[in-house]
């Protein structure tokens, strides 16, 4: 491939909708969460290691997490490794990493990315990666989207104008999560597809994005140049967090942008968000549950059954739920009730860090 891209690895999130297996300490990013001995920080890293040299991979994570980062890519040099100071969403965390790659090459190609999805057809993938990188060019900004199979409301919407004899289109509506009356809207008119959070642009389109739609974001990062890379970077970083608003990269920019373009992949995606996405994946037992534990079912369907260890569980009566025990911590709830776990998390905090 020509113009070889940096790959941007955003791994700084909680994880809230995975927990009690999810911790603080130990977010899902850093969890072998589908059994492969590789947790999905380190799947992500060697996903992308057939289209970037080591030395073109950045990860950008929370300040506490930076050892874990070291542990799990010691391929990656310190400088290759971000930490922010507080979590203030996707933009700033998006900004931060573009301004620092922009001054080491203000030409560089980005491709941005989670850390927690799963990719099932890796060749289709980097295919459709390829492409998205030839097409991030004139100011474009490409996201990558997928055709959605159900009303999903945790996932942004992409509209776009189809075009015969193209691949790249230009998007009519971004549209952020929206409410679930709206998400069914758009499943059955069929003219929209998912954002599946991954995008490709040039640094400088990036930036100029920013200067347009965020300036005063735009103009806190710029204070850095001359700085990425010294040893006064840190502190500036602290400086900048403080001042800048937690907002995502959808609604500071993709939102407002005449220049956002997208390509459709089919690459057998999933977002990993929570345990119901996580149970979509795995193998279901004759009731539709899945089962991750020594455990005897009765009259028991579409369930989520995961407690490690030689624990014997005895499960009656349930229908759509997840069930898990981690550490100190038994969980017991709808599967698909997946916009209570930070309600969840906030009230155990109450009860002790330690159940956090």
């Amino acid at each position: 491939m020509h113009n070889k891209p940096y790959i941007l690895i955003m791994a700084g999130g909680i994880g809230a909708r995975f927990w009690p297996y999810s911790r603080r300490k130990r977010p899902k990013q850093f969890l072998d969460i589908l059994g492969t001995g590789r947790t999905l920080l380190q799947m992500t890293y060697d996903r992308f290691t057939e289209i970037a040299k080591p030395d073109q991979f950045v990860v950008i994570t929370y300040r506490k997490y930076l050892a874990l980062v070291k542990e799990q890519l010691p391929e990656l040099k310190d400088h290759q490794i971000l930490t922010e100071p507080m979590r203030k969403n996707t933009a700033p965390c998006i900004a931060y990493a573009t301004y620092k790659i922009y001054s080491l090459d203000p030409e560089a190609t980005i491709i941005v990315t989670p850390a927690d999805q799963l990719i099932l057809k890796e060749k289709k993938f980097n295919r459709t990666l390829i492409k998205a990188v030839e097409a991030a060019d004139e100011g474009r900004l490409i996201t990558l989207g997928i055709k959605p199979n159900r009303p999903e409301t945790g996932y942004g919407y992409i509209q776009y104008i189809e075009k015969p004899d193209t691949h790249v289109f230009r998007v009519k509506t971004f549209i952020e999560k929206p409410n679930a009356k709206l998400a069914k809207t758009f499943l059955e008119s069929g003219d929209f597809v998912w954002n599946s959070g991954m995008f490709v642009w040039k640094a400088k389109s990036l930036i100029k994005a920013f200067e347009k739609h965020m300036p005063d974001l735009a103009e806190v990062f710029e204070e850095g140049n001359g700085i990425y890379g010294t040893d006064r970077e840190a502190g500036f970083v602290v400086t900048a967090y403080a001042q800048l608003k937690n907002i995502s990269i959808d609604y500071g920019v993709m939102e407002k942008s005449s220049q956002v373009y997208v390509i459709l992949g089919d690459f057998g995606w999933s977002d990993l968000g929570s345990w119901h996405s996580l149970y979509d994946l795995r193998e279901k037992d004759e009731d539709n549950n899945v089962v991750q534990a020594n455990a005897i079912l009765y009259d028991t369907k579409n369930s989520f059954i995961k407690v490690d260890g030689d624990k014997l569980v005895v499960v009656q009566g349930l229908d759509n739920y997840i069930v898990n025990e981690t550490d100190n911590v038994l969980l017991i709830c709808k599967l698909d009730a997946e916009k209570k776990f930070r309600e969840f998390v906030s009230n155990a905090k109450k009860k002790g860090e330690d159940f956090i």
